[in-house]
């Protein structure tokens, strides 16, 4: 549904840190996209060079840039910054590793104002590799 290109219309992330793709489902409530990791990911390098694993947060940074693309893609919130506020209900149960096709998606459950709560997973060939709630401020 949206290309890199038009991701990078929405979100305010570059490289290194931007970490989706593509989005391949969109609503007010709900989207979905993914990362293609590959062992060219920049973080590969010292996590860990002899044993590549994509560290946790980064993980859990791309279920945020989905999420955001949701909230950003709202007209109130256009052009704005989404700041990560919190993560709650953390679970990371297997590793990413290069190869892996990262599948993310998120669900807006709560908006009030500029503070919200999403529940995100991610997972790779259909088995969950991480789930949480994550909180959100939009500056």
């Amino acid at each position: 549904m949206l290309n890199i290109k038009e991701i990078k219309e929405i979100l305010p992330h570059r490289y290194p840190f931007l970490l989706v793709d593509r989005i391949t489902e969109l609503t007010e409530e709900k989207v979905v996209g993914y990362k293609n990791v590959t062992i060219n990911d920049n973080f590969f390098q010292g996590h860990f060079p002899e044993e590549p694993v994509m560290p946790g947060v980064l993980i859990l940074e791309a279920i945020a840039q989905v999420g955001a693309v949701a909230i950003l893609s709202k007209e109130e919130f256009k052009g704005k910054i989404p700041f990560f506020a919190g993560a709650d209900k953390v679970k990371f149960r297997k590793p990413v590793v290069p190869g892996d096709k990262l599948e993310l998606s998120c669900e807006i459950v709560k908006l009030r104002g500029k503070i919200g709560i999403g529940n995100g997973v991610a997972t790779v060939d259909g088995k969950k590799v991480c789930e949480a709630q994550i909180m959100f401020a939009i500056g």
